[in-house]
């Protein structure tokens, strides 16, 4: 079969190349600055849920349906005023340089280091509408471990890492492991992501070991494995939507929401296969937060709220691939993923609790240092 033509880029694609670079930063050298709060008042005051103005937008590219922001913009008189990052560092670089946003999407662990640092509004879940489809059904968001009480957050998206191979180069009998990534087959046409935490943790849950260990006598452990890999990759890249589709990969480690986008773009979707490694698959959340220095508070609980209506979560989730912990939404996503039902986030998933957690800033330099090593071959 000849390769598909390159299709537009992966919305997740753009969200985490070379992002994790730098991770560690984001704890000790890039953090949170203290807020100002004569300056903006009390982040624990309850906000109106009311338009008080337009909506300064801020998150990854291309991850809201335009229909929705037309409905919104329609229905309540404002104007949404997008800006995009590309990493969550470069999301704490605009914050700490005192732009202000009204609505940003950090992903579960920078949201807990934005709780901590004082960054983030406190949400009244109670004045939202439908709020109780999210936390009346999906109960592990009602007190996750990086937002006690979900007071600062709502959950907006929920994803695994798993494994994306084409089963027209390397067949169709993988073995369900991380180990399949060094396949012989696939030999010098494998991708993992260039994720630090998603590598590390990859070769860490292989070994058995905790997925976020910082751990140096488990950083060694998993560098020498990371390191018996090396040769048989073709190289580190986030965008394994466009390196699957276009054939430059035969096997690439994947996000679960990029595979269900590839499904509606693939001329084949039969030569694709997805699968969830049985030593775990790392799991991960987008959140809805509110910074403590928005001028629109209102308007940004208004566009959770609006978010949250059944009819704009099945358009979130037919445009960009990725389940929402959204009661009643389940079958939408199940239908598009039939091929791949591994894309799916069940409550066993969650708690499984596979999430990549902060730890101190030398345990991210050590998990930085392992990294560097691991990049260098």
């Amino acid at each position: 079969m000849s390769p598909e033509e390159p299709p537009p880029v992966s919305r997740r694609a753009l969200l985490r190349s070379g992002a994790a670079a730098a991770l560690g930063a984001g704890l000790a050298g890039c953090g949170f600055l203290p807020e100002d709060r004569d300056a903006f008042g009390d982040p624990d005051r309850p906000i109106d849920v009311k338009a008080d103005g337009d909506l300064v937008y801020f998150n990854w590219a291309d991850f809201v349906a335009p229909a929705v922001f037309d409905g919104f913009e329609k229905e309540y008189g404002v104007k949404v005023v997008q800006s995009n990052f590309d990493s969550m560092e470069g999301m704490a670089a605009k914050l700490n340089a005192g732009n202000r946003y009204d609505i940003i999407f950090p992903t579960a662990k920078w949201a807990q280091r934005l709780a901590d640092g004082g960054r983030l509004r406190r949400i009244d879940h109670s004045r939202l509408r439908h709020a109780g489809a999210v936390f009346g059904t999906y109960r592990y968001f009602a007190d996750p471990w990086y937002d006690r009480r979900s007071a600062h957050t709502v959950p907006f998206t929920m994803y695994k890492t798993g494994i994306g191979w084409r089963k027209d180069r390397i067949g169709d009998d993988l073995t369900g492991s991380w180990k399949d990534l060094w396949n012989a087959r696939a030999k010098g046409q494998v991708f993992v992501l260039d994720d630090r935490d998603e590598v590390l943790g990859m070769a860490a849950l292989r070994l058995g070991l905790d997925v976020g260990t910082s751990d140096p006598r488990d950083l060694a452990r998993i560098t020498a494995t990371l390191q018996s890999l090396r040769p048989r990759l073709r190289g580190f890249s986030s965008d394994s939507y466009n390196n699957l589709l276009n054939g430059n990969a035969a096997m690439t480690q994947a996000w679960s929401g990029d595979m269900a986008a590839m499904l509606g773009q693939a001329k084949d979707p039969s030569v694709l296969g997805f699968e969830v490694a049985r030593e775990g698959a790392p799991i991960n959340s987008d959140c809805y937060a509110i910074p403590a220095n928005a001028r629109h508070p209102g308007t940004a609980m208004l566009f959770i709220d609006y978010m949250l209506r059944p009819e704009n979560v099945r358009k979130n989730i037919r445009y960009i691939g990725y389940p929402m912990p959204v009661g009643g939404s389940e079958d939408v996503y199940a239908s598009i993923v039939k091929p791949f039902p591994q894309c799916l986030v069940s409550p066993d998933d969650l708690k499984a609790d596979l999430f990549f957690r902060n730890v101190s800033p030398a345990g991210e330099q050590a998990r930085d240092t392992a990294w560097t090593h691991v990049k260098a071959g």
